[in-house]
């Protein structure tokens, strides 16, 4: 009963944490709400002045002058530049040449701006680039390109570099198995022999399988970065499709490309009569697409086929190699024939009607049935009771008028209305063209009608001779009086009918079945996945808004060291989530890379002004599913999450993840997130109340339902951690249980050498790291060093977005005594040089910091520390003696107090070693925390899971056991 009791315990807990998420989901429902409302506001509003615009007269006007400056500036109106366009036409054409295609457009644009610029283009292909002179080559180039600042472009091309850097060979490994298939979907008969099938085959062998439409280029986008195969089925080489044979490459995927018929070879393609049924436009258009089909093909390293005439004309198109998988019998062909036996078909007296059916499908099957078109009119003219049923469109020939009142023709349905008008036949046929082209098709025909236990009789093409045995399981027929002698000797044997539709439906069976097919022909290929993963490994998932080669704010620099520290573990495997920038050609999509020794994956972040898409951003959320299902980890620790949103911690919980979250700050309690009111001061509250952070943020009508999800998310993390206890006591005050929120101190890095001693006399050296926010002091420090009447000191303030090739900071406007100057943020390899260059570290934080990583940075390296109180950044500082704590009243005098007093005693700083700096936090020692911390939580939910799956166990044995 003690047993039970505290199974019941873990039961509530299961129970509580349901709820908590349904009340989230309810709140995000109402926030987005919220969200969609105000968007579709504003663009109505939009659509409206855009309409406005556009009816003026001088929008009208202006029109022809649009044109004009795009052609000017080498585009074509939809924005596409000309030599793009250009190349892409070359590249789709070089098999037959360029000449003549520019040369017709020339013809058609005679004396226009658009004709002499594709001239222009042309010659231009047609030379070499003029070679440019590089740095290495003049010295002034590399002088100058050293001296001007980082342009925009050139800081966006050198992120890039880092994000779409191929990664290295064997990160595949780090990946659950996983296989993608990009596809062409539009076609449903063949996705669902290519597509469909192929998924419910793979997943037999326990695969996880992803499908995507080649159109949705984003979507696919993403789904690469989670695949560890990626299957191309009928996909032509558009620029959205290189693109992602790209990624292929970067990611280190091997890609195969897929297809069911010869649409590659523009010399086989055009063996096949149907073409000739076409117009002008359709086939020059179908052999557009097969350049594009061709080039898709040769971008790849391997190749499927569902016939051996089909693999054979891919390897001698060029493609290395080419496995067959034949078209097949799937689950729901096998329910659709099942069904239909048990409930039975429409009867018809075969004494009076003998039904041939053909199932065309599409028009380009006209020259096919021509083959047997004159044996079946022939069988019909001797049989009267032989009638023809057409599935699709097809034109017959003139010559069936004679019997016109014995055919009927059939509009095309889904599958399952198809077979059940294929199980009404007594006779099927499918008459193919002796051409390469029709051997390279597959007998799928032959399949439904076996399945359905139908006889057929079918052309003797390659697929269709590798099962079928003439006489045995179905008859062959090639010649006119073929075709007329097996119609009219089915027709007048039922015996036979039955005979042959019985043995094809056992010989199909054997061969195609769903089972079978996985075994024979999938198996070899793919063969069953393996997670390589060593078993014994914890397995982590670190989670913050900005992480490398986009580092900012200290919780990035906490995160990414932690990430950094657990990844040298040799039992540990650290993966990353974090936003990333706007990149080329990626539009939302997500992006995989490598840092710090392990897989990251970026997603786009809303803007800074959507604040309930920051909070709730359910396309992250879905990328964020997808990444737990390719790391699977055994415990994620979420840092600061603003602009990935907290749907993530949602997704956990759906996962069966514990999560922990580390509270770098009050974003969790404050739509703020650091408690400062519209004013720019602190607003100190302890216990939050809404309706004060109403009044703060009015326009902001979503803080219930935010309060409500943030409950929500503390509620359901295993457990929580503060980089100080004074903003521990924060979540304590708001509701948080002292038992589920924890100190773990930030650490820092200890410098790789003394300091430098100070030289008597020399000017008081101040340095200030907080940027231009109010909320950091930077007003308070300027107002302060202006009011100052002595002369003998320095200041040094660091612009933390020089880095980045922007200037935010103007000290040279400062009207001081001493002197003032602006340096770039210090990196890892340059701090020691910083803290070695200033006596004193100004840090007039104006709210409760979390913590304050730059004064243990300081107190690190004896540098003295002016800092507000009471809050992180003051819990290792002890007034007077390793610094000077000052108060959060927004009021310059008392930083210049401060700053006064140890002006008026320089000789102080002369020496001085900070007595306590043995007890600081250590990113060792913070690491050392960290790692105990997740294998706790991942212990316990093990042993808790075992526990309530033991306790469901024995209720469910025994209901009456209470």
């Amino acid at each position: 009963m003690s047993d039970l009791s505290e199974d019941s315990e873990k039961i509530r807990q299961v129970l509580t944490q349901a709820e908590a998420l349904s009340a989230s989901y309810r709140a995000s429902a109402r926030i987005q709400g919220m969200r969609v409302d105000g968007l579709l506001h504003e663009a109505g509003s939009l659509r409206h002045a855009l309409e406005t615009q556009r009816h003026t007269l001088s929008w009208r006007v202006t029109a022809p002058l649009r044109v004009v400056r795009h052609l000017m500036k080498g585009q074509l109106p939809t924005g596409q530049k000309i030599p793009v366009v250009y190349q892409r036409v070359r590249e789709i054409y070089q098999d037959e040449g360029l000449q003549g295609v520019t040369q017709r457009l020339q013809a058609r644009l005679p004396g226009t701006r658009l004709g002499r610029m594709v001239a222009r283009y042309r010659s231009a292909g047609q030379k070499p680039a003029p070679a440019q002179e590089s740095a290495s080559q003049n010295p002034a180039l590399k002088h100058s390109a050293e001296l001007r600042p980082i342009t925009p472009e050139e800081r966006q091309k050198a992120l890039e570099a880092v994000y779409t850097r191929p990664l290295e060979a064997g990160t595949l490994e780090q990946l659950t198995p996983r296989i993608l298939i990009i596809a062409e979907l539009t076609l449903r008969q063949c996705a669902k022999y290519r597509v469909w099938q192929k998924e419910e085959q793979l997943r037999s062998l326990g695969w996880t399988v992803d499908v995507v439409d080649w159109r949705d280029a984003q979507k696919a986008l993403s789904a690469l970065q989670l695949c560890t195969e990626v299957i191309f089925y009928r996909v032509p080489a558009f620029e959205s499709v290189e693109n992602l044979l790209h990624e292929t490459r970067r990611l280190g995927l091997s890609p195969w490309w897929e297809v069911d018929d010869l649409i590659f070879s523009a010399e086989l393609y055009q063996e096949n009569g149907n073409l000739q049924t076409l117009d002008t436009a359709e086939q020059k258009q179908i052999l557009f697409g097969v350049r594009l089909f061709r080039k898709c093909l040769l971008s790849c390293d391997r190749a499927i086929a569902s016939t051996r005439v089909l693999a054979q004309a891919m390897l001698d198109a060029g493609i290395p190699s080419a496995v067959v998988i034949e078209n097949a019998l799937d689950q729901q062909t096998i329910e659709i024939a099942e069904s239909l036996s048990e409930r039975g078909v429409p009867p018809h007296d075969t004494k009076q009607e003998i039904r041939i059916v053909y199932g065309s499908g599409t028009k380009t099957h006209d020259a096919d049935f021509r083959v047997a078109a004159s044996g079946i009119l022939a069988a019909m003219q001797r049989d009267s009771r032989l009638t023809l049923h057409i599935i699709g469109d097809l034109t017959l020939p003139e010559s069936f008028e004679a019997v016109k009142e014995r055919v009927q023709t059939l509009a095309g349905r889904d599958y399952a209305a198809y077979l059940g008008l294929l199980a009404q036949a007594d006779i099927t046929i499918a008459p193919l063209e002796p051409t390469i082209f029709n051997d390279a098709k597959s007998n799928i025909k032959f399949l439904e009608a076996a399945i359905l236990k139908i006889s057929s009789v079918c052309s003797p093409r390659d697929a269709f001779l590798q099962v079928m045995q003439d006489g045995k399981n179905g008859l062959l027929a090639e010649e006119e009086t073929q075709w007329r002698d097996a119609i009219l000797r089915l027709a007048a044997e039922p015996d036979l009918r039955a005979q042959l539709g019985q043995q094809a439906y056992e010989d199909v069976l054997d061969r195609y079945s769903p089972a079978q097919i996985a075994r024979q022909q999938v198996l070899p290929v793919f063969g069953r996945p393996v997670d390589k993963r060593p078993a014994a490994t914890l397995r982590v998932l670190c989670a913050n808004v900005y992480f490398t080669p986009r580092s900012f704010g200290g919780a990035t620099f906490v995160a990414e060291e932690m990430v950094r520290r657990l990844q040298r573990l040799p039992d540990m495997d650290v993966s990353v989530v974090t936003s990333r920038p706007e990149l080329h050609n990626r539009g939302n999509a997500s992006i995989r890379y490598s840092a710090e020794g392990g897989l990251v994956l970026g997603v786009r972040v809303p803007p800074d002004h959507d604040r309930v898409g920051a909070l709730d951003n359910e396309a992250a959320t879905d990328l964020f599913r997808g990444w737990l299902a390719a790391v699977k980890p055994d415990v994620a620790h979420f840092h600061a999450t603003q602009g990935l949103g907290l749907g993530m911690l949602r997704a956990c919980i759906e996962a069966g993840v514990p999560y922990i979250v580390t509270v770098h700050d009050a974003w969790w309690l404050c739509e703020r997130q650091f408690m400062v009111k519209a004013d720019g001061q602190y607003c100190f509250q302890e216990k939050i109340n809404q309706r004060v952070c109403q009044m703060c943020v009015p326009e902001a009508r979503h803080l219930s339902e935010r309060a409500e999800m943030m409950r929500a998310a503390l509620e359901g993390a295993a457990l929580l951690l503060s980089p100080s206890e004074t903003h521990r006591q924060l979540f304590i005050a708001n509701g948080i249980s002292p038992e589920r929120i924890l100190v773990n101190r930030n650490g820092f890095v200890w410098p790789a050498q003394p300091r430098t001693p100070r030289k008597p006399g020399s000017p008081l050296r101040f340095g200030y790291v907080g940027g231009t926010e109010d909320i950091k002091g930077y007003s308070l420090v300027r107002r302060a060093f202006q009011a100052l009447a002595d002369s003998n000191w320095e200041l040094r303030v660091v612009d933390n977005k020089l880095n980045l090739g922007i200037r935010s900071v103007y000290t040279e406007s400062w009207k001081v005594k001493g002197t003032v100057t602006t340096i770039p943020a210090y990196k890892p390899e340059t701090m020691d040089a910083f803290f070695d260059g200033i006596d004193v570290l100004l840090f007039p934080s104006q709210w409760k910091e979390s913590y304050g990583l730059t004064v243990r940075e300081a107190l690190a390296r004896d540098v003295w520390v002016i800092a507000t109180g009471p809050g992180g950044q003051s819990e290792d500082l002890v007034d007077g003696v390793n610094g000077t704590v000052i108060a959060i009243d927004g009021r310059p005098e008392t930083l210049q107090k401060a700053v006064e007093a140890l002006l008026k005693n320089p000789e102080r700083l002369t020496g001085y070693v900070n007595p306590f700096k043995q007890q600081l936090a250590t990113f060792e020692e913070q690491a050392a925390e960290l790692e105990g911390i997740l294998r706790d939580v991942v212990e316990t939910r093990t042993a808790s899971a075992q526990c309530l799956a033991d306790g469901l166990s024995a209720i469910s044995a025994d209901p009456t056991d209470s």
